[in-house]
């Protein structure tokens, strides 16, 4: 199908796509790797009056690791999170998750800011942000705020943005040395999104639990924290019994969506799986 006719202006600055975004917050539309509005726009489902494409603001790029934090650009693509290998050395989670995302074409145009922005309830990026507890940098005209990742999703396709600003970064505290990540999913075989994704982080010390976190995304109409289940985790061993608790209290915490291809149950389901294979591969 053919769009509806828009107007196009490629801004060079975040600066300038923030004037035009606030000039007319309605009708106007973001455009980075396209893979989720320019569909919508053939479909009709998307009729923007302005598109400003943002795919050449540097400012919005690039990968930064200091001795604190890692900082993201969100015009960074999902082939460059796979292909960085001080990003690997430091998170291997990243690869492990981007390896996971679509197909080739997809990994090398879509970027890691358009998925988070979209969020999509299948998509993979958001449990992993959670898990990270990574912090939403948004620029609008009242300057810079972040937003913590468990905060930053709200619904379905729905974030704290508002209509005037832009997702610029993500900021990464570097985990305590001894963490370890693990990213897993049940992919749909049409789409490869996530029918359930388990993003957990633990740091064991002296073969106790001092520190877990757990993302989930697919399961609900937005991605989520399963904070009481790392909070039983916490101070306990990683042994079969904790972690088959854990992972039945997660698999309890939030209502799960249910479609055609998986019901409420059987997400539900798949959390208390794959929760458990996924503290089950960090255990030892």
């Amino acid at each position: 199908m053919i769009p509806a006719a828009f107007d196009y202006v490629r801004a060079s600055s975040l600066a300038q796509a923030i004037d035009l975004l606030r000039d007319d917050p309605d009708g106007a539309k973001l455009l980075a790797g396209g893979h989720t509005l320019l569909p919508a726009l053939k479909l009709r489902l998307a009729s923007p009056e302005l598109l400003i494409d943002i795919g050449g603001i540097a400012e919005l790029k690039g990968i930064e690791i200091s001795e604190s934090s890692v900082r993201i650009g969100a015009l960074t693509t999902h082939a460059e999170l796979f292909a960085s290998e001080p990003l690997y050395g430091e998170l291997p989670i990243f690869r492990q998750a981007a390896c996971l995302i679509a197909d080739p074409q997809v990994r090398n145009r879509g970027t890691i800011g358009g998925s988070l922005a979209n969020a999509d309830p299948a998509a993979d990026w958001p449990a992993v942000m959670v898990a990270l507890r990574a912090e939403i940098e948004i620029a609008g005209s009242d300057g810079l705020r972040r937003v913590p990742a468990q905060d930053f999703f709200v619904d379905i396709f729905s974030t704290l943005l508002e209509p005037d600003e832009i997702l610029a970064s993500i900021h990464i505290p570097r985990p305590k040395a001894g963490t370890r990540f693990s990213y897993r999913k049940i992919r749909h075989p049409a789409s490869g999104f996530a029918v359930v994704g388990i993003a957990v982080g633990v740091l064991l010390q002296q073969g106790v639990v001092a520190d877990v976190s757990i993302g989930v995304t697919g399961a609900a109409n937005h991605a989520f924290a399963g904070q009481h289940a790392a909070d039983f985790l916490t101070g306990k061993s990683l042994s079969r019994d904790n972690i088959d608790q854990a992972a039945k209290l997660l698999s309890e915490t939030n209502e799960c969506l249910s479609d055609r291809y998986a019901s409420a149950e059987y997400r539900a389901n798949l959390i208390r799986i794959e929760t458990t294979r996924g503290l089950l591969a960090l255990s030892s």
